[in-house]
């Protein structure tokens, strides 16, 4: 039995953690270690819970999700009871991506993470497109 050729495997989970802190490396200095400090969790899909409550009708349509408090709306005396996590699902992200055809899966997993971490650091639309410029 043959072994598959790499090009014919489906990227995996490892893979698109590893474009996602890529993608974190290449944020601007004063972005780019409080970034650091948000969890990354890389799954298949969201759990049932996640569709749920987003309303969403299939999991299919969440690549990314922000789960925290963003840092402009955060307070010294809040207490930390969960750290803030940007959640990417891999399944959603290839299929919007071979849907796509245009567009290589690092700039994909780049565009999502960028996207999450603007939650985290309640960027206005201009603030995201000087630092992903898919969005001009």
């Amino acid at each position: 039995m043959t072994n598959p050729s790499p090009d014919s495997i489906a990227p995996s989970l490892a893979l698109i953690e590893q474009l996602a802190h890529e993608a974190i490396s290449t944020l601007p200095a004063q972005f780019r270690d409080p970034a650091t400090h948000v969890r990354l969790r890389v799954e298949d899909f969201p759990d049932d819970d996640m569709v749920e409550e987003l309303g969403l009708s299939d999991p299919f349509e969440l690549t990314g999700l922000y789960e925290g408090i963003p840092l402009t709306e955060k307070s010294t005396s809040d207490q930390m009871t969960r750290p803030d996590v940007v959640w990417l699902f891999r399944r959603p992200i290839l299929d919007e991506w071979a849907e796509r055809g245009n567009v290589s899966l690092q700039e994909l997993v780049s565009h999502v993470v960028v996207h999450e971490l603007a939650h985290h650091f309640g960027w206005s639309d201009e603030d995201i497109a000087t630092i992903d410029p898919w969005w001009e």
